[in-house]
């Protein structure tokens, strides 16, 4: 799908990694990467003591962005991306690994 022209900033404001955060009143774990010298980004996110999930795709293409939710709605994709504030005083969790 074409997504609204201010996802693709938001998420790119997203730091590349994993990052504990904020969004919908819960809270996450979200990690970003970025593939083909970033014009694509793949966004997985977790709810911490809950169920819930977010994963999908984004491509900056030569004829507009495109947005690919895995196996949800766009509209939940978007209002994550759009309330995700990730806590930068932690750590970055890859760095763990």
């Amino acid at each position: 799908m074409i997504p609204p022209a201010d996802v693709g900033k938001k998420l790119r404001a997203i730091p590349e990694g994993t990052y504990r955060g904020w969004a919908q009143d819960k809270q996450w774990v979200a990690t970003k990467s970025h593939f083909n010298e970033g014009r694509s980004i793949k966004l997985v996110a977790e709810e911490l003591g809950g169920a819930d999930f977010i994963s999908a795709n984004f491509y900056d293409l030569e004829k507009g962005a495109r947005l690919f939710p895995c196996e949800m709605s766009a509209e939940k994709v978007i209002t994550f991306i759009r309330e995700f504030t990730p806590d930068l005083t932690s750590v970055d969790l890859q760095t763990l690994k």
